[in-house]
């Protein structure tokens, strides 16, 4: 599973390469930004982890959840689906008294929910990283790129797909929105802007 380092002064940034908009100056941004987001995964946990954190960044900042993901990780059990499916009262009252994560009751109990959704979505087709896939578009990397973040939709077919297909399995907080920003951060799309370090790359290696 990729690592977000918990030490900012430990994150090495090149300030000469271009970057989106988006990652800032913030070390744990960038890191996020130059080494994760984007980047395709397939492995089950991390997709779980990463869902359940789009979830609770809705109406809230990236940067106010990345900076709490290594607390989310010690709350929740290192994102365990079985642990987190098993929560009772007595643990989302634990986890409304953590002050490192968000403490928002409606997001805690859907955290829950998707738990459990997440392990009747195992149980009936397996690997849920293959569910999550098929989601995909065909050619995620040759869409023209955008010149600012602020170019780029907010949810596509595709995401509208996802997000109807995970209500229908059980799922809370996967809104079309929260699955495109989902979708981008696994890799399933690339939306890194025109001229940022990550594009040039990735087209470099185009055929």
């Amino acid at each position: 599973m990729p690592s977000t380092p918990a030490n900012r002064s430990s994150v090495h940034i090149d300030p000469a390469l271009p970057r989106c908009d988006w990652a800032g100056t913030d070390p744990l941004m960038v890191d996020y930004h130059d080494r994760e987001w984007g980047v395709p995964c397939h492995d089950d946990r991390d997709l779980f982890e990463r869902l359940l954190l789009e979830g609770f960044q809705a109406g809230l900042s990236w940067r106010t959840i990345l900076n709490k993901r290594q607390n989310f990780r010690a709350a929740l059990d290192g994102f365990d689906p079985e642990r987190i499916a098993a929560y009772r009262e007595a643990d989302l009252a634990r986890l409304l008294n953590d002050p490192g994560i968000v403490r928002n009751r409606l997001k805690l109990a859907g955290a829950v929910t998707n738990a459990r959704a997440w392990l009747e979505l195992t149980d009936r087709d397996g690997s849920p990283a293959r569910f999550i896939w098929s989601f995909s578009p065909d050619e995620p990397i040759r869409r023209p790129r955008a010149l600012a973040y602020g170019d780029i939709p907010a949810c596509t077919p595709e995401s509208d797909r996802m997000s109807k297909a995970l209500r229908q399995r059980g799922f809370t907080f996967v809104g079309s929105t929260i699955c495109y920003a989902f979708m981008q951060s696994i890799g399933m799309v690339d939306d890194h802007a025109a001229g940022c370090h990550r594009a040039l790359d990735a087209d470099r290696s185009l055929p």
